[in-house]
């Protein structure tokens, strides 16, 4: 199957699952509206994201930080210093470009003799230059005498600088973790592939705070629960997700170690998830630049130390394009587009459907939709004929299509369809919530 980015666009689009913001204006870059499927989708991943964090285990809780914070926290955290892309420009074309998409060498590449990739001329690139990517803004009532302040690029310096205070309000001792899923903003030079890279996104991290020496043994017990987590499940074929380590070149400032989850998408391996060892970087620099003691007291052990942290910090939208890359299906045998999404994380688990419009066949398929709209989502549809109203949903992902036909006002029984198979069972309407409901394990 020729599985293209184009046609995932396509068909996000066509379902109500991602618009392209702003787009009766043109559209605003690298910026996405999600539409009725987008956002239960997304919500849905991000509830069991939520779940496997803070429900499943008892050392971790959960913080929503604000999204503008003290400018003091990003100079502390190096984002001013170092949260840098190199740009490079094409003098003919006026193309923009970041350096190292275009060559591995960007500090001994001789970029007059680069070629522009869109206009194709050799020679006419700029020298690299450093780019920051925080979105800057002015706080107070008049820009001019109004303190500088910055949207949040990450999430995870709002869970540092509170980590004190929820280990204090919890009374959680070591080890334990803070999970936090909320908008953070970057000011890419390049943003493409859909929703893999966008100037606004959704981070679903986790820093796990852990006794120094205890580290790499949390390191290896997290790359394994997250890997999981993709499998099982969201339900992702193994055969796509794969672990990519860090070499020395790549490790961030802040990284002892450091492992990417990759995906298998239709433009390449590319990551959805980073699990980092970042040391007692980021809380060591907190008290430097703050001047407050931030150790913690080990009763246990009668010390007091800087914990290190162990951080799985996951792009949401990366997640829902994993996601829907993964169970986009093109069924050439009957001529339809599947989207295979485990029952689970479907936005609509079943769509409820009257053969026909009269002979109260809709009153008995709006009494079904009032028993099981209480438990999940559902949807009712009347139009156009049942075939066609079978493979919208199949598009959709809605794993189930119950039919109501004369027979059920005789004997209380509907068609039940299973999406992938297309197999239709006839089962009894008071089974229905039941049988569902299995399937959502």
């Amino acid at each position: 199957m020729n599985k293209t980015i184009e046609k995932i666009v396509s068909l996000c689009k066509q379902r109500g699952f991602v618009y392209q913001s702003s787009e009766i204006y043109g559209g605003f870059g690298a910026v996405y509206d999600y539409g009725p499927l987008g956002v239960e989708l997304k919500n849905n991943i991000a509830n069991y994201w939520w779940k496997e964090m803070t429900q499943i285990h008892e050392n971790i809780v959960g913080l929503d930080s604000g999204i503008l914070m003290h400018p003091k926290i990003w100079e502390a955290s190096g984002h001013i210093g170092e949260f840098h892309d190199p740009l490079v420009d094409c003098k003919q074309c006026k193309s923009r470009y970041r350096a190292d998409e275009l060559s591995d060498n960007i500090n001994s590449e001789k970029w007059d003799k680069i070629k522009c990739p869109k206009c194709g001329v050799t020679g006419m690139m700029t020298s690299p230059r450093q780019f920051n990517l925080m979105f800057k803004t002015q706080v107070g009532p008049v820009e001019e005498s109004g303190e500088t302040a910055y949207l949040r690029p990450e999430t995870a310096q709002g869970i540092y600088v509170n980590y004190q205070l929820v280990q204090g309000s919890t009374r959680m001792k070591i080890p334990f973790g803070i999970a936090q899923i909320g908008k953070a903003f970057r000011n890419e030079i390049i943003a493409r592939n859909f929703i893999f890279r966008t100037r606004e996104f959704e981070q679903m991290e986790m820093q796990y705070f852990v006794k120094p020496g205890n580290d790499d043994k949390e390191m290896i017990d997290w790359k394994e629960k997250r890997k999981k987590f993709y499998i099982e499940t969201l339900g992702i074929d193994k055969k796509h997700i794969r672990f990519h380590e860090h070499g020395e070149d790549e490790l961030a400032h802040y990284a002892k170690e450091a492992w990417d989850i990759e995906y298998d998408f239709p433009f390449g391996w590319s990551e959805v998830e980073g699990i980092h060892n970042r040391t007692d970087f980021d809380l060591s620099r907190h008290e430097q630049f703050s001047g407050k003691n931030l150790k913690y007291f080990d009763q246990i052990s009668n010390e007091r130390y800087l914990p290190y942290i162990i951080e799985t910090s996951a792009g949401l939208n990366r997640m829902m394009l994993a996601v829907l890359a993964d169970a986009y299906w093109e069924d050439t045998d009957n001529n339809r587009t599947v989207l295979r999404l485990h029952p689970k994380i479907a936005p609509f688990k079943a769509v409820i459907c009257p053969l026909i419009k009269k002979d109260g066949l809709p009153d008995k398929a709006r009494s079904i939709m009032e028993v099981l709209k209480p438990h999940f989502n559902v949807l009712y549809d009347q139009q156009g004929s049942i075939g066609k109203r079978y493979y919208r949903q199949d598009e959709a992902g809605t794993p189930y299509g119950i039919t109501v036909d004369h027979q059920s006002l005789e004997d209380n029984t509907v068609t039940l369809r299973h999406r992938d198979t297309q197999k239709q069972d006839r089962i009894d309407i008071n089974n229905i919530l039941g049988i569902i409901q299995k399937s959502l394990i």
